[in-house]
C-alpha cells in the first residue's frame, strides 16, 4: 500500500536505485557464468556456486527489507491513542466497534462537569488535553479559576457512554491534576459561563426573591441561610467585602443579613466568590421588587377575584386579615398560638426569603395568602384563607400556582407542614396529581411533593374557578 506525506505520494527513490543496481548485477552475472559454462572446463561447479549466490543474495534482500522499513514513521500528537498490539502487528487499525461493549448503542455519549487543581506551570493542561483525547473525550468548555499556589480547571466533557467518571479522574491524578471532582451534567450546562450569568443577572434585576436561586444556579448544589442582623450580635464581624472559606461563602445581604452559603464537596474559588458578591450587591443597588402581573378570576358563586405577588408593602392589610381569621384557622396555619403578626409576616412577605401570592376581592381586602419560602436547600409551601372565604377553590389554586413557580425556579420537591386534622390542605396537597411521600414529625404531618413528575398546572381541581386574564399595571392600593 503506498503511504502519503501531506496528501502527496512518497516516492522511495533509494529503493528503486537499488533494485535497479539488483536487476543489471543479475544480468551481467548470469550473463558471465554463461560464457563460462559454454567456454570453460568447470561448466557445473560454475552453476552450483552461481544458484548459491543468488540464494544468499535473495536472502539478505528480504533480510534487509524487514530491517529498514522504508515507510515514514507515523506520527502520534500528544495524547493520540497509542497503536493496539494488532496495528503494530502490521494487520491494520482495530475494528471500531472493539471498543463499544455489546449492548451499548453505537456513537452513545454523556456528558460530564468536572473540576481538578493543576501546577501553574507551562504544559499542566496540555497534559490533561492529551488524557482526554486519549480516551476520545471532547472538551465543550473550560474554565479557569486561579489560585495562589495552583489553578482549577473546569471542563463541560462529552465522554463516550462506556468510559466510567472513575477511569477519567484516574488519569488526570496520573496527569497531575488533585483535588478532582465530577458529576454529571445535562444540556443547561452547554450555556457558556458569562452567558449563563448574564441570565442570572437578568432574573434577579426583575424579580428580588430569585436571588437565593440565582446563586444555587451559579454555584451549584449549595445551602444557603440567611442571619437577620438583629441576631448576629454574637458572631464575629464580618469583613465590608464579605469572606471566603474554603467551602462558606459569607455576604453581606441587601437588607443588612448575612448571607451564608455552603457546598460540602467542593471548596469555592476566588472567582466564583466575586461572582456571589456581585450578584448580591446587584440586589442590594435595585432594592425591593416584585413583578405586578395578576390574574382575575371568578369564583363558582360569580364573585371575581384577583391574584398577584405581595411584598413589604402588604403587610398592613395582611395583618388586617389575620384579626379577622378565627383561632383554629391561625392555629391550622401557625401549629400555635399568634402574636405580634406584623412582625413575622414582614418576614414572610419579603422577596428576600420567597414568593408570595395575595388574593384580593374587588374592594382591595386580603383574603388569602400562599408562600412559597426557600428553606436552605428545600421549599416550603404554606396556605392561610380566611374563614369566609375557605371551601370556595381558593386554597388549590393558590397551591397550584406556587408549586408550579417552584418548578420554573428548578426545585426537586416542596414541603408543607400541617396537622392531620387539616382536611383542606391535605386535600390540596393530593389535588395536585403528584407523587406525595408522608411524615409525622412530633405529632406534625410534613407532606412532601416530588416535583419530577409532569409539572402541574396553574389552574386548581375546582370546575368553578376560573381565570378570565392576566393583566400588568399599576398595584391596586392597599385596604385594611
Amino acid at each position: 500500500m503506498t503511504r502519503t506525506k501531506h496528501g502527496r505520494p512518497a516516492h522511495h527513490w533509494r529503493r528503486d536505485v537499488v533494485e535497479l543496481a539488483a536487476l543489471f548485477t543479475a544480468v551481467a552475472v548470469a550473463d558471465a557464468v554463461a560464457n563460462m559454462i559454454g567456454h570453460g572446463p568447470g561448466g557445473p561447479a560454475l552453476l552450483v556456486i552461481s544458484a548459491v549466490v543468488l540464494v544468499a543474495t535473495a536472502g539478505f534482500h528480504i533480510w534487509w527489507a524487514r530491517r529498514h522499513n522504508h515507510a515514514p514513521p507515523v506520527a502520534h500528537d500528544i495524547g493520540a491513542r497509542p497503536p493496539s498490539p494488532a496495528e503494530q502487528a502490521g494487520h491494520g487499525p482495530a475494528p471500531a466497534a472493539a471498543a463499544t461493549p455489546p449492548g451499548t448503542p453505537a456513537g452513545t455519549t454523556s456528558l460530564w462537569r468536572m473540576r481538578t487543581t493543576v501546577r501553574d506551570e507551562p504544559g499542566s493542561l496540555a497534559a490533561l488535553c492529551g488524557v482526554f483525547a486519549a480516551r476520545r473525550v471532547d472538551i465543550l468548555s473550560l474554565q479557569t479559576h486561579p489560585l495562589a499556589d495552583g489553578t482549577v480547571d473546569e471542563f463541560l466533557l462529552r465522554a463516550p457512554e462506556e468510559l466510567p467518571a472513575a477511569e477519567i479522574t484516574r488519569a488526570i491524578a496520573h496527569a497531575g491534576g488533585s483535588g478532582t471532582w465530577i458529576e454529571r451534567a445535562d444540556a443547561h450546562d452547554l450555556v457558556d459561563a458569562p452567558t449563563r450569568i448574564l441570565g442570572l443577572a437578568t432574573r434577579t434585576a426583575l424579580d428580588a426573591s430569585e436571588l437565593p436561586l440565582a446563586l444555587r444556579h451559579l454555584l451549584g448544589r449549595c445551602t444557603i441561610r440567611s442571619l437577620p442582623a438583629a441576631t448576629r450580635n454574637a458572631a464575629p464581624p464580618l469583613p465590608a467585602d464579605g469572606a471566603l472559606e474554603e467551602t462558606v461563602l459569607r455576604l453581606h445581604g441587601p437588607d443588612g443579613e448575612t448571607i451564608t452559603v455552603e457546598r460540602p464537596y467542593l471548596p469555592f474559588t476566588p472567582t466564583e466568590f466575586a461572582r456571589a458578591r456581585a450578584l448580591v450587591e446587584l440586589d442590594t443597588r435595585l432594592g425591593p421588587r416584585v413583578p405586578r402581573s395578576q390574574d382575575v378570576l371568578t369564583l363558582p358563586e360569580g364573585n371575581s377575584i384577583t391574584v398577584r405577588r405581595a411584598d413589604t408593602d402588604d403587610v398592613p392589610a395582611a395583618v388586617a386579615m389575620h384579626a379577622r381569621c378565627s383561632a383554629r384557622t391561625l392555629g391550622m396555619r401557625y401549629h400555635g398560638p399568634v402574636h405580634d403578626a406584623d412582625r413575622y409576616l414582614g418576614h414572610l412577605l419579603s422577596p428576600r426569603f420567597g414568593r408570595t401570592l395575595a388574593v384580593r376581592t374587588a374592594s382591595g381586602r386580603i383574603v388569602g395568602l400562599g408562600h412559597l419560602l426557600w428553606d436552605g436547600d428545600e421549599t416550603e409551601v404554606a396556605l392561610l384563607v380566611e374563614d369566609d372565604w375557605q371551601r370556595r377553590g381558593i386554597g388549590g389554586h393558590l397551591l397550584g400556582r406556587l408549586v408550579a413557580m417552584a418548578v420554573e425556579a428548578g426545585c426537586e420537591s416542596v414541603y408543607a407542614v400541617t396537622q392531620a386534622s387539616n382536611t383542606g390542605m391535605v386535600a390540596a396537597m393530593r389535588g395536585l396529581g403528584l407523587p406525595l411521600d408522608y411524615q409525622i414529625e412530633e405529632g406534625t404531618l410534613v407532606i412532601t411533593a416530588r416535583l419530577e413528575a409532569t409539572p402541574v398546572s396553574s389552574r386548581p381541581p375546582y370546575d368553578g374557578l376560573r381565570s378570565h386574564e392576566t393583566v400588568a399595571g399599576p398595584r391596586p392600593r392597599t385596604e385594611g
